[in-house]
């Protein structure tokens, strides 16, 4: 799910960069949000895809895991001051799930019918 989220979501910043890219970025008041919306979208799409397959899925891991932090910390300040914890955690729960589904493939790696598993095992 972690890996098809994120492409997903880098597939659809630059479809509809006005809402889910630069256009989102800058509304949130990130500075160059053209480059930001691509980098990011770029991102998202090569460790979404590296992740869904499994190839090197603990450093794919570790831009998706920056992503979220920054996309909660920009996002989910005002929230957490203006109407409180537990409304931030209702509207951050996606940003949560896949903050700690990444941290999870940082930790665990990727499963028996990867890439990684079936590539990088001993040979003996």
């Amino acid at each position: 799910m972690v890996g098809a989220v994120f492409l997903s979501e880098g597939i659809q910043k630059f479809l509809f960069p006005a809402i889910r890219g630069a256009g989102r970025f800058e509304k949130i008041g990130l500075p160059s949000p053209e480059f930001l919306g691509a980098f990011v979208g770029a991102f998202e799409i090569l460790c979404g895809a590296l992740i869904l397959v499994g190839l090197l899925t603990r450093l794919a891991s570790i831009p998706l895991i920056i992503i979220m932090l920054v996309a909660i910390a920009t996002t989910k300040g005002d929230v957490l001051a203006n109407q409180g914890f537990w409304e931030m955690m209702h509207g951050s729960r996606t940003d949560w799930a896949m903050l700690l589904g990444s941290i999870f493939l940082l930790i665990k790696g990727s499963g028996y019918w990867s890439f990684d598993f079936n590539s990088f095992k001993p040979k003996y």
